[in-house]
């Protein structure tokens, strides 16, 4: 699989004319709780040629391709990669954090990693992962059989928005072994169990709901909820020209890669 995205990625290059900057992983194989047969889910940054951007009109800045049963592939351009920054997306703090990085320009990550800090919005992070939280107990996980996956992704949101409101000037981490660290003492042993089954079950692998681990999740969505507007503002300096900089400074790199 690793030779067939580095060949994607090689050849979507060449296709649309980019260069891609940063690639990596997003999903549950970077979350640390994949199945045998979860897919791939890779994103990456690409930089258009300058000319690109000189126009009247902005080009379309995302690029997405059909999703098979293995492969999930998507990418941002780097200006709108630097505003959703500026703008403290939680998806992309996430993608700047993972540990399987399958493509990189030499010292991008290392340049974007200060500008995390300097953009993080507690506030904005806590909206996102309430919002993964809401899907997760009121659609599903209310039967009397829940899908394992599903119960993972709404574990890894609620912990992450638990960080942000305990320490909300710190960025969660992406890793779910990191996040475990905020989980109820007593929910260790069952938590570590169904750990254990998902990593040798399928992706719709289901298992009888866990009355009080989706209750610690349902309570934890209602605290998140109500944390949302009295998390504190933080005072950050703008970092607008700091990303101009960095958005002319790897356009030229972009187009100086051969």
């Amino acid at each position: 699989m690793h030779a067939r995205i580095q060949t994607a990625l090689t050849q979507l290059e060449a296709t649309h004319h980019v260069c891609i900057l940063y690639a990596c992983e997003s999903g549950s194989r970077a979350w640390g709780f994949p199945s045998p047969d979860s897919d791939y889910d890779v994103r990456f940054i690409y930089a258009h040629p300058a000319d690109w951007y000189l126009t009247l009109d902005d080009g379309p800045d995302t690029l997405n391709f059909p999703v098979d049963d293995e492969l999930d592939l998507a990418g941002w351009e780097l200006r709108k990669a630097l505003k959703l920054l500026r703008g403290s997306n939680a998806a992309l703090f996430e993608w700047l954090q993972s540990p399987v990085v399958y493509q990189a320009a030499t010292g991008f990550r290392a340049a974007l990693e200060p500008m995390l800090p300097a953009c993080w919005n507690p506030r904005a992070g806590l909206h996102h992962y309430a919002g993964l939280m809401r899907r997760g107990v009121t659609d599903d996980l209310t039967g009397q059989d829940v899908r394992l996956k599903r119960l993972f992704y709404a574990l890894r949101s609620t912990l992450a928005a638990r960080w942000i409101q305990q320490r909300p000037t710190e960025v969660p981490p992406m890793e779910f072994s990191k996040l475990l660290a905020l989980l109820p003492p007593e929910l260790n042993g069952p938590v570590e169990e169904l750990l254990a089954r998902k990593a040798t079950a399928d992706e719709k692998t289901t298992v009888p709901r866990p009355a009080a681990l989706v209750e610690y999740l349902q309570t934890e969505y209602e605290a998140a909820v109500a944390a949302r507007d009295t998390l504190p503002v933080l005072r950050h300096a703008d970092p607008t020209p700091e990303l101009d900089a960095l958005f002319r400074a790897w356009l030229l790199r972009g187009e100086a890669r051969p």
